[in-house]
């Protein structure tokens, strides 16, 4: 495959990332890649799929978030990450790669989403009927309850919710919502704005599942809670066929289970955008 950086504008900070293509043969389509919360473009699914993908013809962009990694700086001393990321942003950037492939011949890119990148990737989806297919890598269920769903699994606030929730408020309304704090379980720090944002403004997987019209392929690992990572609820849920797959000895970034998911992974959309193709021509 050829791999080619590349920066994408936004209003603030650009998109860093990698453009994969095929070494040769036509191009079957492009899939567009979300990364999981704090995570980057050359970790987890980001970097281990497109190897795959490319041999079975997809080009391929895996890109940062402005809410990438947990905290980094750039070309100064000013902080940028996902301490400071909101849901609006997040939607913004997908939208604005998604529009930098269509700049470059693909308009209807597959969208794969981990985690917080396949809450991400439903909305996405929802919002941009014509997506072809959809794979959901551990999406996240999101909605109102996920701070307290995720803190009750050691994560986040932890058994502090209603304390840090309180502190993150009283920030906000001094002016100071970009002002840090710390967080007892992963990811560890975040700002005041941007762990009210998690409260009240994510979108809930379930609630848009009906919206979803294309097939889709939700994978979870077996050492995945159902209840954060609901695949089965949404298959149920969804207006499109959905096919779930739990990968055994699997936990939530696949380590040592790369293999297994992108198998997975690449013999799905190969066995599925051949059938829409044949469906279309007849």
């Amino acid at each position: 495959m050829r791999a080619t950086l590349v920066s994408i504008p936004t209003d603030t900070q650009p998109l860093d990332g990698v453009f994969y293509e095929p070494a040769s043969g036509a191009i079957a389509g492009a899939v567009l890649l979300f990364h999981g919360n704090t995570m980057n473009f050359y970790v987890g699914a980001p970097r281990f799929l497109p190897p795959r993908l490319t041999q079975i013809g997809f080009a391929c962009l895996a890109f940062n978030r402005r809410g990438h990694d947990i905290l980094g700086i750039r070309d100064s001393r000013a902080a940028e990450g996902a301490a400071f990321q909101t849901t609006r942003e997040a939607i913004a950037d997908n939208r604005t790669a998604a529009e930098w492939l269509v700049a470059r011949g693909f308009p209807h890119p597959v969208v794969v989403g981990h985690s917080n990148g396949g809450l991400l990737a439903v909305r996405h989806a929802a919002d941009h009927s014509a997506t072809p297919a959809l794979v959901l890598l551990s999406a996240h269920c999101g909605g109102a309850n996920l701070v307290t769903r995720a803190s009750q699994a050691g994560l986040l606030a932890r058994d502090r919710v209603d304390e840090i929730t309180a502190q993150a408020r009283r920030l906000v309304a001094a002016g100071r919502g970009s002002e840090l704090m710390l967080l007892p379980g992963w990811w560890y720090v975040t700002s005041a704005a941007s762990f009210l944002d998690l409260l009240t403004e994510l979108p809930d997987i379930l609630e848009l599942a009906p919206r979803i019209v294309c097939p889709v392929l939700f994978i979870r690992g077996d050492r995945e809670p159902r209840d954060l990572y609901p695949a089965e609820d949404f298959s149920a849920r969804s207006a499109g066929p959905c096919t779930v797959e739990i990968v055994p000895e699997c936990d939530h970034f696949y380590v040592g289970r790369e293999d297994a998911v992108a198998s997975c992974v690449s013999a799905w959309l190969a066995r599925t955008l051949r059938a829409g193709c044949s469906r279309s021509r007849s």
